[in-house]
């Protein structure tokens, strides 16, 4: 695992289970590209929210051109599409860029346990 942008945390296919679907917090992945401009429009939001959170929540991503059978297996078709993994399983997808504001209302069921 590496340090993305905004200090998030890059995960591969190598990596994915351990840190992903092995992790003890809820996890939101940001399925995401390089030639995605939404994708960098909301990496600082990103990477705000792991910061401000790290204690409910960790927040990685995942280069779907770099690891594109991931991306096959759980059905990204849209950059960026945050999944949020709990216990292992994916329990909610959002597609698109979003203010902070609105994601951390679309996540406030599991920042608040």
């Amino acid at each position: 695992m590496t340090t993305g942008t905004y200090g998030v945390a890059e995960v591969t296919g190598a990596d994915f289970a351990t840190e992903v679907l092995g992790a003890e917090l809820p996890v939101l992945v940001k399925f995401t590209a390089d030639w995605c401009p939404p994708c960098r429009q909301i990496a600082p939001v990103l990477g705000a929210v792991a910061q401000e959170s790290a204690d409910r929540l960790k927040v990685v991503e995942l280069n779907v051109d770099r690891n594109p059978e991931l991306a096959m297996e759980y059905g990204v078709m849209a950059m960026p599409t945050l999944m949020l993994f709990t216990g292992g399983e994916p329990v909610r997808s959002m597609v698109g860029a979003r203010p902070k504001r609105k994601l951390l209302e679309e996540l406030e069921d599991v920042l608040t346990r």
